[in-house]
């Protein structure tokens, strides 16, 4: 998995991070003890996790980050690596409700929303239509292979994990609180596939790679899995906690130079903006839109919480760009004929972009 992340903290940052340090005082007395709390869950939720799950510590950080976010992830990865599985898990140990649904071509909206289903009453003989509810009611929802099934089918998800409810014969129908869809592609087979349109990518927080384990986790994964034993897992947090614990991510204070350098890291993206580095214009189509610098500052809010800090910092930013802007950057020929990824062009806007607050004066 690539890590854009530098390994040496660049010093202008330590510097800000010293002269700008996170105020406590910012946060209310009660945000100040569900930070606390929510960095205790954040260890728990990771150690009972570890029982099932053999390594791939960074892609349940990212997962995490969106939950308590508010957004959505969309896996990519081969068949085995346990997608599936990490996230029953996840919603086992975060006592939540999990649905999955498997994509095929012959997958219809309705099999995801519900349907109006003729039933009748045995008190008054009458007949009417009632909703059943389909398998989108639920607090963690699985998209397994989304990429399986035709469009039609894909955008059924939209409006639920855009509006969190479902429209049915006219009538609204809020979705269970907190919603979190998470879906899987694999990357190797495209025959019979659909790939997911641009404006169903940008409604994901995050794009995450989900990589093979190393020679130990691998071994590892053969002896836990092979034994037979079923570890019990600690439940954490409920719906309600993580709700509240969500609010408190939307009031965890930004300093004003890192709203700026997500502006700006986004903005950079674009091959049209005037001060676009030239390497932009030669490499990308089409770059990342305003909802990319919301996520790129909502993930540094949730990562900082999940840290025990009061504010967000730039090394926040740097940690969560991967993965929230590589399905938004559109590479054009000259980029795959070279080679060169997504995450190569995040990790070299990273390296690229100034470090003193002057510049982060974004020109319009």
């Amino acid at each position: 998995m690539t890590d854009a992340m530098p390994d040496q903290q660049d010093p202008v940052t330590d510097e800000m991070q010293t002269d700008n340090p996170p105020a406590a005082e910012a946060l209310a007395p009660d945000d100040l003890a569900a930070v606390e709390k929510l960095k205790e869950g954040y260890r728990i939720i990771v150690d009972e996790m570890g029982k099932v799950i053999v390594g791939q510590h960074e892609v349940i950080e990212q997962l995490l980050i969106s939950l308590f976010s508010r957004g959505h992830c969309l896996l990519v990865g081969v068949p085995g690596l346990a997608k599936t599985l990490m996230i029953r898990t996840l919603a086992r140990v975060l006592t939540l409700s999990f649905k999955r649904i498997q994509f095929t071509p012959d997958l219809m909206p309705s099999d995801i929303t519900g349907t109006d289903i003729i039933q009748e009453d045995p008190k008054s003989n009458e007949r009417k239509f009632v909703f059943l509810h389909g398998p989108v009611f639920a607090n963690i929802v699985l998209a397994d292979e989304i990429n399986r099934t035709p469009p039609k089918t894909q955008a059924a998800l939209l409006e639920a994990m855009q509006e969190h409810q479902v429209t049915a014969s006219g009538r609204l129908y809020k979705l269970d609180e907190p919603f979190f869809v998470l879906a899987t592609q694999n990357p190797i087979e495209q025959e019979g596939t659909y790939p997911l349109p641009e404006a169903q990518l940008d409604r994901f927080m995050f794009n995450v790679q989900v990589d093979y384990p190393s020679e130990d986790e691998e071994l590892e994964i053969i002896r836990t899995t092979t034994s037979g034993e079923l570890p019990e897992l600690e439940t954490v947090l409920s719906a309600d906690e993580i709700d509240e614990l969500q609010e408190i991510v939307t009031r965890t204070p930004v300093p004003e130079h890192v709203y700026r350098y997500a502006l700006r890291l986004a903005r950079m993206t674009r091959p049209l903006q005037d001060d676009a580095p030239e390497w932009i214009r030669d490499w990308v189509s089409w770059g990342a839109g305003p909802r990319a610098s919301q996520y790129l500052v909502l993930g540094a809010k949730a990562r900082a919480i999940l840290n025990g800090r009061y504010a967000a910092l730039l090394e926040d930013v740097r940690a969560v760009a991967p993965a929230v802007l590589r399905h938004r950057i559109v590479t054009n020929f000259n980029a795959e004929s070279e080679g060169v990824t997504q995450d190569d062009i995040v990790a070299k806007l990273i390296a690229e972009l100034p470090k003193t607050d002057e510049d982060y004066t974004v020109r319009v």
